[in-house]
C-alpha cells in the first residue's frame, strides 16, 4: 500500500468529514472536529496541507477561502485498509477479522439482520 493510501488517524477523521459534508473549508472541517475533541485550527490546517501533498484531497484556490475535497473514495480506501489489516493482523483470515469486529462492539438488531442478509447473499453466490 503506497504512502498515499495510508492515511493517519487524523487524516481519516478529516476524510470522514469531507465524505459526509462534501467540499469544505479548513474552518468548516475544524468546526466539526472540535465538536468531538479539542484540536487547534493550525493543526487541522497543517494536516489538510499534508493530505494535499499526499494526494488524499484536492484544493480549490479560486476564492479567498480554499476549499478542500476528498480525492479518495471511501469504499475503495476501506477495502484496501481492511485487506491490509486482514493480512497483517489476522494472517489473511477473514473469519478472525469478522469475529474480532463483532466481539469488540455489540451490533444492533438491524445491523445483525444486515450482516445475515449479506452472508446469505455470499452463500447463494457460491452455489
Amino acid at each position: 500500500m503506497s504512502n498515499r493510501l495510508k492515511p493517519t488517524e487524523s487524516e481519516l477523521e478529516i476524510l470522514g468529514v469531507l465524505w459526509q459534508d462534501g467540499a469544505s473549508t479548513v474552518r468548516q472541517v475544524h468546526n466539526v472536529i472540535t465538536e468531538r475533541r479539542e484540536v487547534g485550527y493550525t493543526t487541522t490546517l497543517k494536516v489538510m496541507q499534508n493530505m494535499l501533498e499526499k494526494g488524499l484531497v484536492s484544493r480549490d484556490e479560486s476564492s479567498m477561502t480554499h476549499v478542500y475535497e476528498a480525492l479518495v473514495n471511501k469504499k475503495s480506501l476501506g477495502k484496501q485498509l481492511i485487506g491490509k489489516l486482514t493480512n497483517d493482523l489476522f494472517s489473511g483470515s477473514v473469519s478472525q477479522l469478522v469475529m474480532q469486529a463483532l466481539g469488540s462492539q455489540q451490533p444492533s438488531s438491524a445491523e445483525l439482520r444486515e450482516i445475515r442478509k449479506y452472508l446469505d447473499k455470499l452463500k447463494n453466490k457460491k452455489k
